[in-house]
């Protein structure tokens, strides 16, 4: 029995009693928005033994809990806090990658948008990985199941009495309402529900579903799923302050997970299956320590290879987000609810079958570390605004490397952010709406004066959207799911080539959704935990129909 009770140990605050087994059925690596999903679905099954390991330490503090101090949490202990190698596409600056790194991951330090993604995300998956599980069709379903939607009732799209409590801010900032009215007006309409039949078409404007609870309160995978069933299910274990080394594995299965543990390397076998969820940039770190991945790359660190797979760390993608289009406000009007909760998706071309732009309402001024102090943005949240224009279906790949054979040494992110020229056009063309949207007669009232970046020329534009781009922290698609060679997973997210392993996060997206990835990442957790759930019985019901026989 090992019993911690408010102990900080490399940053980490545990508060739990834990009573660790030699064998547990299900590993589960990764307590975030899948990882904590999946676990919890796979306590339901009482013969089962569940453990989740999880590097990050308790969600139950003000800055997770307090939906408006989201931000708070990038560059903090609850963040991975991984960067980016320097890139000649964004004038040699180093992007940020935050990553949580707390019970609830991302879902625990993220803006809170709900997105579920546009229809044809997911009948290309669909397509990708040969399996219909990943149809809108079944997605849609899954998502029904996942909700408690608080807005107009939809009965095909929307559901009722889920997990996750999802609704629209009631009193968003006023200058919400004059963006819409100007979207309007451009012909861009305006729609009550951001995840209904818009996201099924060209897209639309509107106020942003958000997981927030009535008393303001952030709703995520630790709260709505991992707390009740850790108070319902004595089958669960969960550790926090766990740093996943490798998964161990013997003649191609995994039949072990190494970890660090308080200061001490420890080993648990499994019996039945492990579940790597541990995001876009650790998933493959722990997949190629684990002896998985590019045989050449492997060998250089010294690392055996049994399982040569070439895909593993690549198809590395983001949404862009440019930091950003920040007008003065007349008044001073403090941020609401998310402090993010207008947006819109539309399309930079009219021939594409689905948005590829998604700016957003940053309700206060929002620049990157080099537009921010050139243009002089206050540090007062309530001085202005931005319309901070999005990209949410990127054309650049990038690549997560290992770094050495250190399990504690962060990976290489190659991400090569705006490499596409077919990027770089549809932000200039996203960066020309969002102006002409906050410079709209209907937006007048709540604006003194546009701060940046102002009517530039062509060529200077471009050099300022390098200087001014960052990221949605949305990072996806290094085990990318498929049928192909370069694919790691196939549709029921095992990985190829090896039994009793499967990658359950945004590494297996093909292609990175249309939107913010919290709701598609439960989304995953949620289709993974059915198919384990029916291979769980389906093994079970045949070892039970071969006792039968043996003894008949």
């Amino acid at each position: 029995m090992f019993h911690v009770r408010k102990k900080t140990h490399a940053g980490v605050t545990v508060d739990q009693s834990v009573n660790l087994l030699a064998t547990y059925d299900y590993v589960v690596c990764g307590a975030g928005a899948a990882g904590g999903v999946v676990a919890s679905r796979l306590a339901q099954m009482t013969d089962a033994s569940v453990l989740l390991l999880e590097a990050g330490g308790d969600e139950r503090v003000e800055q997770v809990e307090d939906a408006r101090r989201w931000m708070s949490n990038i560059g903090s202990e609850r963040d991975w806090q991984f960067t980016a190698e320097p890139s000649t596409h964004l004038a040699g600056r180093r992007l940020p990658l935050p990553m949580g790194r707390v019970l609830g991951g991302g879902s625990s330090t993220n803006g809170l948008i709900w997105a579920r993604g546009h229809r044809n995300d997911f009948e290309r998956w669909a397509k990708a990985s040969g399996d219909s599980r990943w149809s809108y069709a079944n997605v849609l379903q899954a998502y029904r199941c996942i909700e408690d939607w608080q807005g107009t009732p939809d009965v095909q799209r929307r559901g009722r009495g889920g997990p996750m409590y999802i609704t629209k801010p009631s009193d968003p900032v006023p200058v919400a309402r004059a963006l819409a009215q100007a979207c309007q007006a451009m012909g861009i309409p305006e729609v009550d529900d951001l995840n209904g039949a818009a996201m099924e078409g060209d897209g639309a404007c509107g106020i942003a579903n958000v997981n927030v609870a009535p008393d303001a309160k952030r709703v995520s995978v630790a709260s709505a799923y991992v707390r009740p069933t850790q108070q319902q299910r004595k089958n669960l274990t969960v550790l926090l302050g766990a740093h996943v080394h490798r998964v161990v594995l013997q003649e191609k299965r995994a039949r072990a997970v190494q970890f660090e543990w308080r200061g001490q390397v420890q080993t648990v076998v499994v019996g039945e299956e492990v579940v790597l969820s541990t995001g876009a940039i650790q998933t493959p770190k722990i997949l190629m320590l684990s002896g998985i991945g590019d045989r050449a790359q492997l060998q250089q660190h010294g690392i055996d290879c049994p399982v040569h797979a070439p895909g593993v760390g690549a198809n590395f993608q983001d949404h862009i987000l440019v930091a950003g289009c920040v007008w003065e406000y007349v008044s001073p009007e403090p941020p609401r609810n998310n402090a993010a909760e207008f947006t819109l998706f539309w399309k930079s071309h009219p021939s594409l079958d689905r948005p590829d732009l998604q700016p957003v309402l940053e309700e206060c001024a929002f620049g990157s570390e080099v537009t921010g102090p050139a243009y002089g943005l206050p540090a007062d949240r309530s001085v202005a605004w931005t319309l901070a224009p999005g990209l949410v279906r990127p054309e650049s790949r990038g690549h997560v490397y290992l770094a050495s054979a250190n399990p504690h040494q962060a990976p290489r992110v190659d991400a090569n952010f705006l490499s596409a020229p077919e990027d770089v056009q549809a932000l200039m063309a996203c960066i020309k709406l969002c102006r002409e949207l906050g410079n709209a007669p209907e937006v007048a009232p709540f604006r003194r004066r546009e701060w940046m970046p102002g009517p530039l020329g062509e060529e200077v534009m471009q050099q300022w959207l390098r200087q001014a781009a960052g990221t949605y922290f949305h990072q996806s698609g290094t085990a990318r799911m498929g049928t192909d060679d370069g694919a790691v997973v196939d549709g029921q997210l095992r990985v190829h080539g090896v039994q009793g392993l499967r990658v359950v996060d945004a590494s297996i997206m093909p292609e990175v959704t249309t939107g913010n990835t919290h709701a598609p990442c439960v989304l995953i957790g949620e289709i993974a935990a059915q198919a384990m759930l029916a291979s769980h019985d389906r093994v079970h019901a045949s070892a039970s129909e071969g006792g039968q026989h043996g003894r008949g």
